[in-house]
């Protein structure tokens, strides 16, 4: 996080509205939505990270599963590229030789180790048995050749991973299996979403298991009282748009700010 002065105090630039969002869910909001900026201070130097851009969050109540949120997402990924392929097909077309496909709906969806068998049976790729909690960047660039060859599709969710790969507030399972997802969208990861922890005492006992109770006890307190069951997701519009048109995050978005990038 980027640490700034505030007055008398310290204060950090927004990561992420995550808390936000279910604080909302708790206070009787039950679907809200915001797009804003969002600061991540990660030295990263690739054609797809940036330390500021620009996001879209999501979060809703009364779902019965991270599926529930997985439906919302693709139904408006569906929609919104409809509507770009509408208004402005012809110009990216023309522009960046990129064709705007509107994907059809619902979309595939592998389990991470599942997704791992594939690659390897497919394309002989094999990590190491520490590494499959995750997805690594190369199995993630790999998924579009498998999701394209299987399904002949753009879209891959990629489930059931890691519990200490996944944050404090994803629900789990009864074997301990976060509810949640990424989507990846031509082999790169878009959006990670899940149904969150609504109960007080799970959500604060995993908390604990990663030494954050402290940190984030205000947040813990929104829950104390009851909360729905509830998810959401994070979309990267500036990732989104690069996808879309095919180049570097560096030219997909209007200011570029990167670790070595802070003008102009």
């Amino acid at each position: 996080m980027f640490k700034v002065d505030y007055f008398d105090r310290n204060a950090y630039l927004a990561q992420s509205p995550q808390f936000y969002k279910q604080m909302a869910m708790a206070a009787g909001f039950e679907r809200i939505f915001e797009t804003g900026p969002v600061f991540r201070a990660e030295k990263s130097y690739t054609n797809k990270h940036a330390t500021e851009f620009s996001g879209f969050d999501l979060e809703f109540s009364y779902i019965t599963s991270y599926k529930d949120v997985m439906a919302m997402e693709e139904q408006l990924l569906k929609a919104g590229l409809q509507a770009v392929k509408d208004a402005y097909g012809d110009q990216i077309q023309e522009l960046f030789g990129k064709e705007v496909i509107v994907p059809e709906t619902p979309f595939p969806v592998v389990k991470l180790a599942d997704l791992y068998k594939g690659l390897e049976e497919d394309f002989g790729y094999v990590v190491d048995d520490s590494e499959k909690g995750d997805l690594t960047t190369e199995a993630e660039r790999l998924s579009y050749d498998w999701v394209k060859k299987h399904y002949n599709h753009e879209f891959l969710f990629v489930t059931d991973y890691d519990a200490e790969k996944r944050a404090f507030y994803h629900m789990r399972d009864e074997n301990g299996v976060p509810q949640g997802y990424d989507l990846i969208w031509r082999g790169v990861e878009i959006t990670t979403g899940a149904q969150r922890e609504h109960r007080y005492e799970v959500l604060k006992k995993q908390a604990e298991e990663k030494g954050l109770a402290e940190d984030v006890k205000f947040y813990l307190e929104f829950f104390q009282y009851g909360c729905p069951p509830h998810g959401g997701f994070g979309l990267g519009i500036d990732r989104l748009t690069m996808l879309l048109v095919g180049e570097s995050i560096k030219d997909a978005e209007f200011l570029f700010r990167g670790p070595n990038r802070l003008t102009p």
